[in-house]
């Protein structure tokens, strides 16, 4: 089946909670960007009016959609900070217990993505905790932000001196997703939950003075430039804001997306596909295939890097500088995949679901005994 690929960004801030510019700005900086979709995620607050597809057949195109960021903003720290998108109306009111505004998402058909779950302090800010996710009990939610750029770059810095030095190369702080989410995405895949796995900015796009001296500090066409999420649809976009907001939608929920550094190198072209059982069946990232006798993983990638095909943390196949990458699945699991340049992460897929073979159904008749 072929697909129709598109980057987008799903999580920054407008003035409407904590960002520095307003959504006809923000989608310059996508359009600049090359990107084909962001979703404005401010704090607490679903802003209404804005969505559709903004630029000039001059300049390109892109389409702005708007979801939340929502939170108890009772907790000290507040923590557990969910991003929900594809919802019709507010949900902020549910912040307060993590469950019930997961519930109440599902039923109005959005999804759910737990962000920055593993959100380390700024310490030499005073910082005592990070804004992570502590309650694991939830259940129902789509997926993990598994990688957060602003995130990933605040938990490294560790001076003021140090903050400084990096805010000229700030890629270099964030070359790899935190291993603490990596590993708790791979724990809940082990223990058979279905996550999609999202990438994302976090662009707030702050801005500092000093005396006459006037900064914004990661502004939002770097940040777009640098952690983002790609997804596969089976139609292209039609230039319509509501059918190609769904084809956004579903892909995500789908786990039809893949994660992707743009630091490193443009990543389009990569794909992740399984392909096995009667008639040669093929699916892709988020698919779902019976083992059987096997099933054919094949990895795909635009130029030459070391691939690595990962069941539940555990490395089952790798190879350095190919372009694709063949492996025959002989056991049941969740297997994804990580290509790295060097020492730098630049493409995370979401994985591909190998199911156990079904069980044939037997009866057995017990005969009485000869007397």
């Amino acid at each position: 089946m072929t697909f129709f690929e598109y980057a987008g960004n799903m999580h920054m801030h407008t003035p409407y909670s904590d960002g520095a510019d307003y959504h006809t700005e923000i989608a310059r900086a996508a359009i600049k960007a090359n990107l084909d979709f962001i979703i404005v995620t401010d704090h607490n607050i679903l802003v209404k009016g804005v969505e559709g597809y903004y630029g000039s057949p001059e300049t390109g195109h892109v389409l702005l959609l708007t979801g939340e960021e929502v939170h108890n903003r009772c907790l000290a720290p507040q923590r557990n900070h969910c991003l929900v998108y594809g919802i019709p109306s507010e949900m902020a009111a549910y912040a307060t217990n993590p469950q019930t505004l997961i519930d109440e998402v599902q039923k109005a058909g959005g999804l759910t993505f737990l962000a920055h779950p593993f959100d380390k302090p700024l310490r030499w800010q005073k910082e005592s905790v990070g804004i992570s996710w502590d309650d694991w009990h939830i259940e129902g939610f789509t997926g993990l932000e598994v990688w957060n750029f602003m995130s990933n770059f605040k938990g490294k810095v560790k001076s003021p001196l140090h903050t400084f030095r990096h805010l000229f190369a700030p890629e270099r702080l964030v070359k790899t997703p935190q291993p603490e989410t990596l590993k708790k995405w791979d724990e809940l895949l082990a223990e058979g939950h279905k996550v999609v796995a999202i990438g994302n900015a976090d662009a707030h796009a702050t801005r500092y003075n000093l005396g006459p001296i006037k900064q914004i500090i990661f502004p939002y066409d770097f940040l777009f430039n640098c952690i983002n999420t790609h997804i596969l649809t089976p139609t292209p976009f039609a230039g319509d804001t509501a059918h190609d907001a769904q084809l956004i939608y579903h892909a995500l929920q789908m786990g039809r997306a893949f994660i992707a550094n743009h630091i490193v190198s443009d990543p389009c072209g990569f794909r992740y596909t399984g392909q096995g059982g009667k008639g040669g069946m093929s699916v892709p990232m988020g698919g779902s295939m019976r083992l059987e006798n096997g099933v054919t993983l094949q990895t795909l990638v635009p130029q030459s890097a070391t691939i690595k095909l990962i069941r539940y943390g555990d490395v089952v196949h790798a190879q350095e500088n190919v372009t694709n990458l063949t492996y025959v699945a002989r056991e049941p699991g969740a297997y994804r995949v990580e290509v790295w340049q060097r020492d730098w992460c630049w493409i995370l897929s979401n994985p591909i679901y190998v199911e156990p073979n079904l069980k044939s159904i037997t009866s057995e008749i017990n005969y009485p005994a000869d007397a």
